[in-house]
């Protein structure tokens, strides 16, 4: 894991006010002026690396993935995968890459195997040996056969977000950005899901970044975590470093939530997916 894989240098992105907002700065009138999403973030990831990236909503974080993934230009800074920079040479970039969301998009009236397919021709992929490796996926994932071949518009959002895990490691990319990807699925649907990060990591060497409000999830499948909020990372290290910078309380170990907490001020509670936000 000695090759950097995703390289973030002063990373810097703002938005006019006619965007959505994230979080606002004033100017000295106390009008709003510009959104800044990301704020001069620095980090690397090796290859084979897990790296997480926490923080409450309108931290940064979603807006950083997007950046990385080439959907987004930074307004100042570098970024890179495998030392190909994603403003000048995003072609390269985008055949090493692969990204699922939380709000994953579909031909709606196709089936899974039909959305999957197609990505695979978008790639460039063998379409025999990518329809057997497809079914593999999806069933890896807990879908059945009849499943497999209904319109992505009957599934529940739950499901969908297994077919997008699905089409997103069907190309086995070099680095893999989970953003949120495991919003929406049961406790047992979740489990299925970190196995399988586990075990790309393991046998292909992918890299993977991943978002989460899980704090469980990132504690037991990241190496390392930066933790943002209002588009700066506030603190980066091991689960296990960050967890010391917290006092124990009480004979109470320290978690990531209790970093998390002590970290951003936000307090996290739980949605209606099975996961947490902050708020």
């Amino acid at each position: 894991m000695n090759q950097t894989a995703i390289q973030v240098q002063e990373a810097y992105k703002v938005f006019n006010k006619n965007h959505r907002l994230q979080w606002r700065r004033r100017n000295k009138n106390g009008q709003d002026s510009a959104t800044v999403a990301v704020d001069r973030v620095t980090f690397q990831v090796k290859r084979g690396e897990i790296f997480g990236v926490l923080g409450p909503n309108g931290s940064g974080k979603s807006t950083l993935v997007r950046v990385i993934a080439t959907l987004l230009l930074p307004d100042s800074g570098k970024v890179s995968i495998f030392g190909h920079d994603v403003v000048r040479e995003p072609i390269i970039v985008q055949r090493l890459i692969n990204r699922v969301s939380v709000e994953a998009s579909f031909f709606k009236k196709l089936s899974p195997m039909e959305n999957l397919s197609y990505a695979a021709h978008l790639y460039g992929l063998n379409n025999r040996k990518a329809r057997v490796r497809a079914q593999e996926l999806l069933e890896r994932l807990g879908l059945e056969d009849a499943s497999i071949r209904k319109p992505v518009e009957e599934m529940s959002r739950g499901m969908q977000q297994k077919v997008a895990i699905a089409r997103a490691l069907l190309t086995r990319p070099a680095v893999l950005l989970l953003d949120e990807p495991t919003t929406g699925l049961d406790p047992h649907s979740k489990r299925e899901v970190q196995a399988l990060v586990r075990e790309v990591r393991e046998r292909d060497g992918t890299t993977i970044l991943l978002t989460t409000h899980d704090m469980v999830e990132a504690d037991v499948l990241c190496d390392r975590i930066a933790i943002m909020d209002l588009g700066k990372v506030v603190a980066m290290d091991t689960p296990a470093r960050l967890k010391k910078l917290v006092k124990t309380t009480n004979n109470h170990e320290p978690t990531l939530e209790d970093v998390f907490l002590e970290l951003t001020g936000k307090k996290l509670v739980k949605n209606n997916e099975n996961g947490t936000k902050a708020d």
